[in-house]
């Protein structure tokens, strides 16, 4: 029987399964102290009780995104905060390869603005 965090990516329909697939492996690969969990009905990936990130599908471009904890504190170009107040969001074309130097790029810059105990 699957838990509601398998479920996420498991019931998901191609390509969108293994881009969101891919795209836990490449989190969770970032750093050693992120927890991946089922919180507020999405899978998040926790740093020591902080929302860093989790995944999502956007309702109009149906692409893959990741909504970045203290995305609104960070500049970047292919970050859109809009009118959020915590997230910034970057949408991942299921089609193309996943950028993963922009993904790391971004998650480096949030990561300064964690205390030094919670960065690699």
């Amino acid at each position: 029987m699957l838990n509601d965090l398998d479920r996420f990516y498991l019931e998901k329909e191609e390509p969108i399964k293994s881009c969101l697939l891919a795209l836990k492996q490449l989190i969770l690969s970032y750093n050693p102290k992120l927890d991946h969990q089922w919180r507020y009905r999405l899978p998040c990936f926790m740093l020591s009780g902080y929302t860093f990130c989790y995944l999502w599908i956007d309702k109009k471009s149906q692409y893959p995104y990741i909504a970045i904890g203290k995305g609104n504190e960070i500049e970047h170009p292919d970050l859109v905060v809009g009118g959020r107040k915590y997230f910034g969001l970057l949408l991942i074309n299921p089609e193309e390869d996943i950028p993963v130097e922009k993904v790391h790029e971004i998650f480096d810059q949030v990561m300064q603005l964690y205390p030094a105990e919670y960065q690699q």
